[in-house]
């Protein structure tokens, strides 16, 4: 099953603030520094980091 990283960081977030780990100041925060990193050079660099970090992981379907 293949999870979007978005809904995946979503989440995090939102037990962040749920939790009282994050403010929401600090969250509102955090998305627009995501927001405006998505539209800047280092976009492809992230990407390619995460999708090497993912492949990475071991494969748990048989």
């Amino acid at each position: 099953m293949t999870v979007s990283l978005v809904l995946l960081f979503g989440v995090l977030l939102a037990l962040l603030l749920r939790f009282k780990a994050l403010g929401a100041g600090a969250a509102v925060i955090a998305v627009l520094f995501g927001f405006y990193l998505a539209d800047t050079g280092a976009r492809t660099t992230i990407n390619d980091l995460m999708s090497a970090a993912i492949s990475a992981l071991p494969d748990r379907n048989p």
